[in-house]
């Protein structure tokens, strides 16, 4: 990959007209600079295996749907976090420490794969992974390989969303516009939106459901 566009539906989406990145003038320098760097070419796998960064990819395309280019560098995002060891700071004692409960979850998954459908989970289909997903999070409490699923579950979803959500093309996804400094905000409360924010177009549509029923 040899760089991202600046935003995926160019101000599309919920919000027509809006992105994110039109605030940079209002950001002081170093804010400017951290998050219009997360537009730029995404950092070299460190941590994950070539393998471990297939499965990795394929489930966090599935976690976050992203079915289509240009998508969020989630893998790479986090793989700069564990090979950094830019953890939570805590952890389940039950679990294994962040990278190692990576390699070891990772694996696992595959190993479902191939046991289920005779290939691993990144050459599964959409369906097939989402059935595997599903009975992991449906265990809850009870084992999944010698951990407790929801705890997988939760380290899971707790680096791709801490990801995704850090990046600007997730911003134009939910319209907000950004950190607000050193400007900051004057509006606050339930709809009262600040002169640089646009309203969302489909205000009484769940997202949710939107995509489940196209």
């Amino acid at each position: 990959m040899n760089g991202l566009p600046l935003s995926p539906e160019g101000g599309g989406g919920r919000y027509p007209g809006f992105t994110t990145v039109d605030q940079a003038d209002h950001w002081d320098k170093v804010t400017e600079g951290v998050v219009l760097s997360r537009l730029g070419r995404p950092v070299d796998i460190r941590f994950f295996t070539p393998r471990e960064e297939a499965i990795a990819t394929a489930l966090f395309d599935r976690l976050l749907d992203q079915q289509a280019d240009p998508r969020i560098p989630i893998v790479n995002m986090v793989d700069s976090r564990l090979a950094e060891s830019q953890t939570d700071g805590w952890r389940y004692a039950d679990m294994p420490e962040d990278g190692q409960a990576w390699r070891e979850t990772l694996a696992a998954l595959d190993e479902d794969a191939n046991d289920a459908y005779g290939h691993g989970f990144p050459e599964a289909s959409r369906a097939e992974q989402a059935v595997l997903l599903d009975r992991i999070q449906d265990l809850a409490s009870k084992p999944w390989h010698g951990m407790t699923a929801s705890r997988v579950w939760s380290l899971w979803t707790r680096y791709a969303c801490t990801a995704f959500y850090s990046h600007p093309w997730a911003w134009d996804e939910i319209g907000f516009p950004g950190p607000a400094y050193p400007r900051g905000y004057k509006n606050l409360g339930v709809d009262r939106r600040e002169p640089f924010e646009v309203a969302d177009i489909r205000p009484e549509e769940d997202p949710i459901r939107a995509e489940e029923n196209p």
